[in-house]
């Protein structure tokens, strides 16, 4: 688990994904959320809250456009319109760091549910 001073990582390897993970506001240090185990990306969108950011590092398996069968590593950057300020900054301040520290390949941005859930369609389109 990486702990740095981030946000929510949530990792996916093949279809299975781990615990999500938060920043503790006090400390800025990275603690689990809670133990539940994700499988989906509608799982994954359904957990995340609606007025917080969070990063989920996930690696999704997806068929390209062209047959290949890819793995890619990505850092999800979860930043809902309705966030507060503080937390925007927060997370912001943490967006590279994160992306270093997690050594993922590509940054998505992503600012509700429907956004999470389209990722595969844009990791296709890759």
């Amino acid at each position: 688990m990486l702990r740095n001073a981030g946000n929510v990582f949530l990792f996916c390897l093949a279809n299975r994904v781990l615990p999500l993970d938060l920043i503790d506001r006090k400390s800025l240090e990275i603690r689990e959320a809670d133990e539940e185990v994700y499988t989906t990306l509608e799982d994954i969108a359904d957990a995340l809250p609606e007025n917080t950011p969070r990063y989920v590092v996930l690696s999704h398996p997806v068929t390209l456009k062209s047959g290949r069968f890819s793995t890619p590593y990505v850092l999800l950057y979860y930043m809902p319109e309705n966030s507060n300020n503080e937390l925007r900054m927060l997370y912001a301040g943490a967006k590279e760091l994160m992306r270093n520290t997690a050594e993922v390949g590509k940054v998505m941005e992503v600012q509700d549910e429907d956004g999470v859930i389209a990722i595969r369609d844009a990791l296709v389109d890759a």
